[in-house]
C-alpha cells in the first residue's frame, strides 16, 4: 500500500458526470481505490462495476438529488455545460473538480470559489493540469527565473495525410483552444495573444513536431508567475504543417464563424484511433548559483493497460491526472476548500498517488 493511502478519507463518495473515454476510466480508476463511485452520464452505453444515473444535466432535480448524495463531484463535459454543474455543486457545498481547459468558465468558478464550503478545482487534466504542475516543480528549484515552457501534444503513433491528427479528444475543446486568445508573459508583462501563431520546431525521442499557441493550457500561471519570470508560454504539440492548414481552415475558409461545423468536419476527416501518444515537453530556464541553468521534464506516454482493457494515452493521463487530485484532496495533502490551483500541487506527492505513480 502506498504511504498515506490507507488513511481514512475526506472524500468517500464522488459522482462522475460524462462517462466518455476518460470519465468511465477516472470512474473505474475511484472505484478500484475504495471510493464509492456513481455514474451520471445521457446514454451509457456498457455496463460497469458501479452504479450509473441515466440522466442529463438538464434534469434538474435528478441532478441536484445526485449531487447532494455525494462528496465529490468530477465532471467530464464538455467545456460550456461545466459552469451550470459548477454551481450546483457550490450551492451544495460539495466538492468539485473538472477538466476544463476553458478561461472564462475557470473565471467564474474562481469567483464562487471565496464563498465555496468545498474544493472548486477545475482544470485537473493534462493540459492545463499535470504540465503545470511539472513547471512549478521545475521552477522551484531557481534562484531566479527568465522563462518558463510547457508543450503538450496528444498525436496519432502513425499519422497519415497532412493534417497528421486524429481527434481522440473533444472536436469542440479543440477548436476552442484554437481560436480563443492565449494568456502569456512577455518580456515580464501579462498578455494576451492569438492561438496557432509562435510556430517552433521541438523534437522528442527523434520524431520532429511542431509546436504552436493555443489558448488555455497555462490554467492560472501567469497570474501565480507575474512579476516572477521574463516569458512563459504554452503551446500544443503537433506533427508539421498542420498549425499551417488549420489557420488556412479557420482563417480563410473562415470556419472560425462556424465553429460547430468546423468540429463535425474535422472528427470527420480524422476520427480517433486507438495507438496515440502523449507528449510533455517543459522547460524552465534561470540562474542557480550565480549559473545560467536550463532543467526539463519530458516525458512520451503511450495506451496503458488498466485492469482488463488498454487505454488511449490521452485517455489515461487525463484520468489518472484528476484522480490524483482526488486523492490529495481526499487524504488531506491539499485545501478542502477554497479554489485549487494546479501549481500549489507538489509533483513529489501527485506521482505518489495511486494514479499519480504511472506517469514516472
Amino acid at each position: 500500500m502506498i504511504e498515506g493511502f490507507g488513511m481514512e478519507k475526506n472524500i468517500k463518495s464522488v459522482l462522475i458526470i460524462g462517462l466518455g473515454r476518460v470519465g468511465s476510466l477516472a470512474a473505474i480508476l475511484l472505484e478500484s481505490n475504495g471510493y464509492q463511485v456513481t455514474g451520471f452520464d445521457t446514454s451509457p452505453d456498457e455496463d460497469y462495476p458501479f452504479k450509473v444515473i441515466s440522466a442529463t444535466v438538464a434534469d434538474g432535480p435528478v441532478l441536484d438529488e445526485a449531487i447532494a448524495r455525494h462528496d465529490a463531484i468530477l465532471t467530464c463535459l464538455p467545456f460550456h455545460l461545466n459552469l451550470g454543474v459548477a454551481k450546483k455543486v457550490h450551492q451544495a457545498g460539495k466538492h468539485y473538480f473538472d477538466l476544463t481547459e476553458d478561461v472564462p468558465t475557470t473565471s467564474a468558478i474562481r469567483e464562487m470559489s471565496g464563498s465555496a464550503k468545498g474544493i472548486m478545482a477545475p482544470q485537473c487534466g493534462l493540459a492545463p493540469g499535470f504540465v503545470g504542475i511539472c513547471g512549478a516543480h521545475l521552477a522551484g528549484g531557481f534562484e531566479q527565473l527568465r522563462s518558463m515552457e510547457l508543450r503538450v501534444g496528444a498525436l496519432p503513433q502513425h499519422p497519415r495525410g497532412l493534417l497528421g491528427y486524429a481527434f481522440n479528444w473533444s472536436a469542440e475543446g479543440v477548436v476552442n483552444e484554437y481560436l480563443s486568445d492565449c494568456e502569456v508573459i512577455q518580456d515580464g508583462q501579462r498578455a494576451s495573444v492569438p492561438s496557432m501563431e509562435g510556430l517552433e520546431t521541438i523534437v522528442i525521442d527523434g520524431v520532429q513536431l511542431e509546436a504552436f499557441t493555443t489558448s488555455g493550457g497555462l490554467g492560472t500561471l501567469c497570474e501565480t508567475y507575474d512579476g516572477k519570470v521574463n516569458n512563459l508560454n504554452y503551446k500544443t504539440i503537433r506533427y508539421p504543417g498542420h498549425g499551417e492548414l488549420m489557420r488556412f481552415f479557420f482563417n480563410e475558409l473562415y470556419m472560425r464563424d462556424r465553429r460547430n461545423e468546423a468540429g463535425e468536419i474535422l472528427v470527420n476527416a480524422k476520427p480517433p484511433v486507438k495507438e496515440d501518444v502523449v507528449y510533455v515537453h517543459v522547460a524552465v530556464e534561470g540562474n542557480r548559483e550565480g549559473k545560467l541553468v536550463r532543467e526539463e521534464f519530458v516525458r512520451s506516454y503511450f495506451p496503458r493497460k488498466i485492469k482488463t482493457r488498454v487505454w488511449k494515452a490521452i485517455s489515461w493521463t487525463t484520468a489518472s491526472s484528476v484522480c490524483a487530485v482526488i486523492d490529495l484532496v481526499s487524504q488531506g495533502s491539499l485545501p478542502s476548500q477554497g479554489f485549487l490551483k494546479q501549481e500549489d500541487i507538489s509533483l513529489e506527492l501527485f506521482l505518489n498517488t495511486p494514479t499519480g505513480q504511472f506517469f514516472k
